[in-house]
């Protein structure tokens, strides 16, 4: 009994799909018909991916910066020129939306910090800890 079911479900399901294959005029409908159909009656559908473009966050913006400035720890001048490349960046960001007011506020403080600074002070703001953490407000160090 159970096999004559069985057998009988594959017919329906050729049959189904033979009829609507003939129906199909191109190639580009059957193909449709056949991923639309899939193999399986009950078979979830996939849902297609919804990618949406990453976005920076404010770590990765303040550990890019980081990045540019210790890798020109011995070199303040070729530090600022990269720090003003970089800047550029999340300027342009921020006039697509992709950086929020107040990290491009935060960000800019560090940039005004590290190109006004001279070689004693650079290396100085680069073994600053607090400096790179997120939330750092231009606040009189006690040192």
């Amino acid at each position: 009994m159970r096999e004559r079911i069985i057998s009988a479900i594959r017919v329906s399901q050729a049959t189904t799909c033979d009829l609507a294959v003939r129906k199909a005029s191109r190639k580009s409908d059957v193909a449709g018909l056949l991923i639309e159909m899939g193999w399986w009656p009950f078979k979830r559908r996939e849902k297609p991916l919804d990618e949406e473009p990453h976005m920076q966050g404010a770590r990765m913006w303040i550990q890019d910066l980081r990045d540019v400035c210790e890798r020109c720890y011995d070199d303040p001048s070729e530090g600022r020129r990269q720090v003003r490349q970089v800047r550029e960046e999340w300027t342009d960001s921020h006039s697509k939306g992709e950086v929020d007011d107040s990290l491009l506020e935060g960000l800019e403080r560090r940039a005004i910090k590290l190109l006004q600074s001279d070689g004693d002070e650079w290396l100085k703001w680069l073994d600053d800890e607090d400096f790179w953490k997120p939330g750092w407000r231009d606040e009189p160090r006690g040192e």
